[in-house]
């Protein structure tokens, strides 16, 4: 048995080696199982097969349903009854079907199943569904024939930027101000020109797949190929993705594959009256955090339903990519609830599901193998080794995994500490801290931090004081700090970045309060489900500092590539005085957190070299006292004593984050 390569990497992982290097056999051994010899990406075409179909003259509709006895079809073509005209005939291996001319169904038509087991029936929408729509008044779902014509690209070949993901995590229906569900349409033409301005070039978009209770913020999934018609009808989504696409920006979407909505009607949950077609039958299927279904991952069938769900988000929308949701949730029997997962054995004991490593590698690879440059990320928290390292080293093949601890990190020291105690070094520790082979997605808040119960950065950190102090001519020493905080915050997880960087809509100009959807317990309010964008548009208000600096920050990490610079030096850093500097490539990042004290001529230990300054988070622009000259070259001067040790004099104002660049510099001879 060959040792992977990220395990001969690393020699506190080689006792595991044998362990880490049987997932990748079993992946191995459960594609030959599934292809018998095909390609991946032809195994996983499940949803051109089942589900319902136009061929020619006629209709073509069929079903995966082993529990089933009858299934009949039901819509308003035949007043949702049960007629032997519209009864599927089975086929064998728990498959069904029906074929019907093409005169009988018709574009628009609303439609279910009617389904019979041993000793019960019920109305089901189709699993493969491509449409599903919900009745306003009964709040009924139904799927409905769609057979519009088809979509035509502008841009049918989309290869997104080869610089590192800067990612813009956004929610369709909560992207617009009024306080309502918002639209595919609206996010194009709204939002999407926001996002360009911005700088982001990869979008993250949420709650895409069918979902009955809007509240869930996308995450109770119920029809797994049909996007959600709240927002519009599929042609829309594919516009958007289609207008993204010109703009440079790729799209990715939340894939939710760790588990499902419980409904039975409208979901997974008891399909063909058994649970156990889908999800395991006993404890392991129930999520207890959740009140959700568990996928049975060593299933055939259930690996179809998932690997073709992949391919036809990919090929039919053109998404570049896909975060998965709740991976942590998948890769142990205990979903590593109340784990805090802290030495590597940890991680190799009975408590791992192989099955659904198995499943995610074979993911990973479907994705790389219809499209080499789709983004796979993974939101993971438990630091599973070899997440994401490459397949052919041995590891599961995503390309990044969400680096959950670093926004926990920044909550956590905003809630327990006064910034005059924070400990940049223990920062610059946390926020680089992760494994070198494997790329990882930083963050300093995403809609996580902010769901209803938590609050936003900015709101953290000034608190009331957004209500009554956020114009420009209102002196707020409370707003001061909390801005120059904010940032420093963002500039410094940016910078240190371990591959990608990742921003939910509206905080990069500092959105206030928290995230609640509409739900009994507030009313069923749309309050805290918009984004205020009059706020950040308003130029009497202290929001457009924080976007203009954002935008400057992005600007800058995306025309220099540098999340894309692997290695980051730790040049200074003083617990004391509260200074940090370190470098990337040709930039000098320098901090200082001390809320009191600026230090003139502060020594920064550098090689000989010449800097100037780029951007500076005190300019005038950002809300800032403008108290540094960018017109000044800064020269490296060599230590007084005999050590050889050159040094950088900067003036560091309290609060302040300052960006220099390195230029050509020739030795006198």
């Amino acid at each position: 048995m060959e040792i992977p390569v990220f395990v001969r990497n690393d020699p506190w992982l080689q006792p595991y080696g044998a362990v880490i290097a049987s997932w990748a056999e079993a992946a191995h051994r459960k594609e030959s199982e599934l292809t018998g010899g095909m390609s991946l990406r032809d195994f996983a075409g499940g949803h051109l097969w089942f589900g319902l179909h136009r061929m020619g003259t006629e209709w073509v509709f069929r079903e995966w349903a082993p529990n089933v006895t009858a299934i009949y079809l039901h819509g308003d073509f035949n007043a949702w009854s049960d007629h032997p005209a519209w009864l599927f005939q089975p086929t064998g291996n728990g498959e069904w079907h029906l074929r019907l001319p093409a005169d009988r169904l018709r574009h628009g038509d609303l439609y279910s199943l009617s389904m019979h087991w041993p000793g019960g029936r019920g109305r089901r929408v189709p699993a493969y569904a491509r449409r599903v729509v919900q009745d306003p008044d009964t709040l009924i779902f139904n799927a409905q024939v769609w057979m519009p014509e088809p979509y035509q690209w502008q841009i049918p070949h989309f290869t997104p930027s080869r610089h590192a993901p800067l990612i813009y995590e956004a929610h369709t229906g909560m992207a617009g101000e009024e306080a309502r569900v918002h639209t595919f349409n609206e996010f194009r033409t709204d939002v999407l020109p926001r996002i360009r301005q911005a700088g982001y070039n990869t979008i993250q978009m949420m709650a895409v797949q069918e979902h009955p209770y809007y509240g869930s913020f996308g995450y109770h999934v119920s029809s797994f190929f049909a996007p959600s018609s709240r927002f519009g009808t599929p042609e829309e989504l594919k516009r958007l993705i289609d207008a993204a696409h010109a703009d440079g920006i790729a799209v990715i979407m939340d894939l939710v594959h760790s588990h499902a909505v419980k409904n039975e009607v409208e979901g997974l949950g008891a399909y063909d009256g058994t649970r156990y077609q889908f999800f395991h039958s006993d404890a392991r299927g129930l999520h207890p955090a959740w009140d959700s279904y568990c996928f049975n991952y060593d299933k055939p069938q259930v690996l179809h339903f998932l690997l073709s769900n992949i391919r036809y988000w990919l090929e039919e929308f053109h998404f570049d990519g896909f975060r998965f949701d709740g991976v942590t949730s998948m890769l142990y029997h205990d979903h590593g609830l109340e784990r805090a997962f802290t030495e590597y054995a940890q991680y190799f004991t009975p408590n791992i599901d192989v099955e659904a490593i198995v499943y995610l590698q074979l993911a990973n690879k479907l994705i790389h193998q219809i499209s080499p440059v789709a983004l796979s990320i993974a939101e993971e928290m438990s630091g599973l080794p070899g997440l994401a390292a490459p397949m052919q080293d041995g590891g599961i093949g995503f390309d990044y995994r969400m680096a959950m601890g670093v926004p926990d990190f920044w909550i956590k020291i905003i809630k327990e500490l006064p910034d005059e105690a924070w400990d940049v070094g223990h920062i610059f520790y946390e926020l680089t801290s992760k494994r070198q082979d494997e790329k990882v997605v930083s963050y300093a808040e995403s809609h996580d931090q902010a769901l209803v119960g938590d609050k936003t950065l900015i709101f953290r950190l000034v608190d009331k004081e957004m209500y009554y102090s956020m114009r420009k001519d209102q002196p707020n020493l409370t707003v001061e700090r909390g801005i120059a905080l904010h940032k420093l915050i963002r500039l410094l997880t940016l910078a240190t970045a371990g591959g990608a960087y990742l921003n939910f809509m509206g905080n990069e100009f500092g959105h206030p309060e928290w995230i609640d959807f509409p739900r009994e317990g507030n009313n069923w309010s749309y309050a805290h489900a918009r984004r205020l964008w009059s706020l950040a548009d308003n130029p009497e208000l202290r929001f457009d500092w924080l976007l203009l600096f954002d935008r400057v920050m992005l600007r800058w990490a995306d025309d220099n590539d540098l999340l894309n610079i692997p290695e980051i030096f730790r040049r200074f850093d003083n617990q004391h005085d509260q200074v940090l500097a370190f470098s990337r490539g040709d930039f000098l990042l320098a901090f200082n957190f001390n809320p009191t004290t600026s230090f003139s001529g502060y020594g920064i230990p550098l090689e000989p070299a010449k800097y100037s300054i780029l951007f500076d988070s005190d300019e005038e622009r950002f809300g800032g006292q403008n108290r540094i000259d960018h017109s000044m070259i800064y020269y490296t001067h060599p230590d007084a004593a005999i050590s050889g040790r050159h040094y950088l004099d900067l003036y560091l104002p309290a609060r302040t984050a300052i960006v220099l660049k390195k230029e050509p510099f020739k030795r006198a001879r």
